[in-house]
Formats: structure tokens, C-alpha cells, sequence
């Protein structure tokens, strides 16, 4: 498997950037488009790597409905789009009611893809998983929003999902944001995929600040023992400090490409 990331907030060399997440996946002879960003940079950091995404993707994945994971989908049409069917909420920013949905409604992704809403674990590729929605099962994640519909109510980003690879019998799991939780999201892709070892887990992990979520986050994972952490996007640099003294990692950038063989 090789995962290409298009969109980050930090950009590699020759490469831009902007504050969300698009990541190219090639699997089983698939590629697979994880979140599109916000805008075009992803297609314009595909073509600095020689690929074509109108072209060779066929299916995209979209994690959660915010701004900063599908509103470059405005740049895409004649796909396959695989979401939670909650993705199409109106949501805002609680502190000034400033919107965080998507730009698109979702009669306007109708018309522009085939649009397969799942609740429920959904293979992609014999190996790669959809997980659909989160069980939120422990006491320390997802507890607290700052977001609200358009009703007033409480967000707490209920489609929020991820992808689950399985690589030689070991889990690679690929996240956008992880409002349900970094470590609900694991121990699910654990449950449906019946693998227990973790190679790696990519992407944001959707933590701030030095506080006992991210104390708490990094016990799960001295317990389980993943062979590589890559938080990014909205993990904060208090958070990423923390991480980073028990699990030395690279910070991930633009351009840069994984390969799990």
C-alpha cells in the first residue's frame, strides 16, 4: 500500500499547503482519494506527483463533513463519494455561529457523484475498510464540542469515520479529524477487521493542548504499541510536543509518500 499526502497544514519542498487533509491511497490496485482539503491544492500537489486524480481515482472517501476535509470536492465530479450519512449537516462554530460545513449541499453532491451513504463498516477493497460511525465507548474522548447545528444543538460530529488497511496481518489506520476519538476510532478498526496489531496510524488526531485527553490518548498507545504514530492536521503543537517524547515521529508534510509493503 502507498498512501501520497496531497494535503496537509505543513508543506514539503516544492509543495503547498493549507490547514486540512487529502491523502491518495493505492491498494490492491486501487486509488483511493481520503478527504479533498478546502480547496484545489490537492489536485495541483497530485500533479507535482505525476498523478492525475480526475483520471485514475474512481472512488473518494469523505471522513467528516467539514470545511477543511470536503470542500474540495467542488473540484471533482463523476465519482464515487463514500461518507456518513450525517455529512450533510449544517453545522457552525458554537463561539461565533461561523459555518464549518460543507460548501456543497447535498442535492449538489447528487448531481456531481455517486454518493454511497454508510453508517455501518463498509469494505472499499478486500483490505481496506470504511468504519462508518465511531461507538464512542470510553470517558476522556469526545466528551465536549465547539460546534452546533443549525438548531442550536450540540455538534459532536457524528460521521465522523476513518479507513482501516489491513498490511500483512497488521492495521494501518487513516484518519481525518478523530472527533469521535483517536483511540475509539482504533480499538474499532481493531473489533472489525479482527487485527490487533497496529503498523500505523496517519492522520489528525484532533488533539490541543498537554491536558489528561492527551496524557490518557498516550497511555492507550504505550498499551498497544503501534509500530508508527503520524499525528498531523489538527493535533496542536502542545499536543504533538507531548506525543513526541514517547513516540519520536516525522512530522508529516505535503508530498511526502508512506509505503507499507
Amino acid at each position: 500500500m502507498k498512501i501520497s499526502i496531497l494535503t496537509e497544514n505543513v508543506a514539503g519542498k516544492d509543495f503547498l499547503a493549507e490547514h486540512g487533509v487529502s491523502y491518495l491511497i493505492e491498494i490492491e490496485g486501487e486509488k483511493i482519494l481520503f478527504d479533498t482539503g478546502h480547496s484545489d491544492v490537492f489536485l495541483r500537489n497530485a500533479t507535482k506527483l505525476g498523478i492525475n486524480i480526475q483520471e485514475e481515482v474512481k472512488t473518494v472517501v469523505l471522513s467528516h463533513g467539514h470545511w477543511d476535509h470536503g470542500n474540495g470536492l467542488a473540484f471533482l465530479n463523476k465519482k464515487t463519494l463514500i461518507t456518513h450519512p450525517a455529512s450533510f449537516t449544517l453545522r457552525f462554530r458554537q463561539k461565533n455561529l461561523s459555518p464549518v460545513g460543507l460548501e456543497l449541499s447535498k442535492p449538489e453532491i447528487q448531481q456531481r457523484f455517486n454518493l454511497v451513504e454508510k453508517s455501518l463498516p463498509f469494505k472499499i477493497t478486500k483490505h481496506l475498510y470504511f468504519l462508518g460511525k465511531i461507538p464512542r465507548e470510553n470517558n476522556f474522548e469526545g466528551q465536549t464540542t465547539s460546534f452546533v447545528d443549525d438548531c442550536g444543538n450540540p455538534d459532536f460530529v457524528p460521521d465522523d469515520s476513518a479507513l482501516a488497511a489491513i498490511i500483512n496481518n497488521e492495521l494501518v489506520i487513516i484518519t481525518g479529524c478523530s472527533h469521535a476519538g483517536i483511540c475509539n476510532i482504533t480499538k474499532y478498526a481493531q473489533k472489525i477487521t479482527g487485527i490487533s496489531k497496529i503498523r500505523a496510524i496517519i492522520g489528525g488526531f484532533h488533539l490541543k493542548e498537554q491536558n489528561q485527553q492527551t496524557l490518557q490518548t498516550i497511555d492507550f498507545f504505550k498499551q498497544e504499541k503501534p509500530t508508527m504514530l503520524l499525528p498531523s492536521h489538527c493535533t496542536e503543537l502542545p499536543a504533538l510536543a507531548l506525543f513526541y517524547q514517547s513516540f519520536p515521529f516525522q512530522q508529516l508534510k505535503t508530498g511526502t509518500t508512506l509505503l507499507f509493503n
